[in-house]
């Protein structure tokens, strides 16, 4: 009862063509596309601006705080 078949499958796809229509069903489908190739584009664009800017002997996080240790005298 749980499991749906590809009959269940094509019935739902049916119906959603017949109240959106395939034109902007098309539409739709290409903007979700364009979305996905932007997201990509700015994920490595970001990783690309984020290698060049960091030297690769050392790599700090924006959480890292640089300090020098001084050592305690006993006198």
């Amino acid at each position: 009862m749980g499991s749906f078949s590809i009959w269940h499958w094509l019935i739902v796809l049916v119906i959603v063509m017949l109240v959106f229509g395939t034109k902007k069903l098309g539409n739709i489908g290409s903007d979700v596309g364009k979305a996905v190739k932007g997201f990509k584009d700015g994920v490595k664009g970001e990783e690309e601006k984020a290698s060049s800017q960091a030297a690769p002997s050392q790599v700090a996080d924006k959480s890292t705080v640089d300090v020098e240790v001084k050592e305690k005298s006993n006198s």
